[in-house]
């Protein structure tokens, strides 16, 4: 019988559960008894925050990783971003990747308004005196290394705080900053993200 989790992966923390060098590291193993065999279906950065998925189902990791499963992450970044750069976003921006040029798919992007609640994070981002912050929504479908900090960097307003708030149909709510939850019925997630 598999076993599926969510959690909300806080700042500082690696996606991995060992971790071969000697500088010492937070890991998701410190959040929780997970059951052996568990695995992180995709990573997030240690700088980087929020929905994780945990399964100990090989098969359900393929399908979120899948290009068919979009992932929504909420960005804070210096500077007050435009349209413009938000139109270049959607219609794909040119960022490194492996050492060559490689061109972001169409993605869905906006303007976020409102000051998500995420809470504070582990390390404070900056003081207000170096300028003015927004947020904007960035939904992909695929999953380069650090690609949404690329994009926004791409198109001039560097990534202060990033937060995955969704993947497919499973949302990161009201979770805090290094809550776990179990969820049991595995088909619902599996039906959920296949509807994509």
């Amino acid at each position: 019988m598999h076993q599926h989790f969510i959690i909300h992966k806080a700042y500082g923390y690696l996606s991995q559960f060992k971790y071969e060098l000697k500088r010492k590291k937070k890991l998701l193993g410190e959040l929780h008894d997970f059951p052996e065999g568990i695995m992180a279906v995709g990573r997030l950065d240690e700088d980087s925050e929020g929905l994780l998925l945990l399964t100990t189902d090989g098969k359900m990791s393929e399908i979120v990783r899948s290009k068919k499963v979009e992932k929504e992450y909420y960005v804070q970044v210096d500077g007050i971003i435009t349209e413009e750069a938000i139109q270049k976003m959607q219609n794909g921006v040119e960022i490194g990747f492996e050492g060559i040029k490689y061109m972001t798919k169409p993605c869905k992007a906006f303007i976020v308004n409102e000051v998500p609640n995420f809470g504070e994070r582990g390390k404070k981002i900056r003081d207000e005196r170096h300028g003015p912050t927004s947020w904007a929504s960035i939904v992909v479908t695929e999953g380069k290394f650090r690609q949404v900090r690329k994009m926004t960097a791409a198109v001039g307003f560097p990534t202060l705080r990033l937060v995955r708030i969704r993947i497919g149909n499973v949302h990161l709510n009201n979770l805090q900053a290094g809550e776990v939850l179990e969820i049991s019925d595995f088909s619902k997630i599996n039906d959920n993200i296949k509807n994509q």
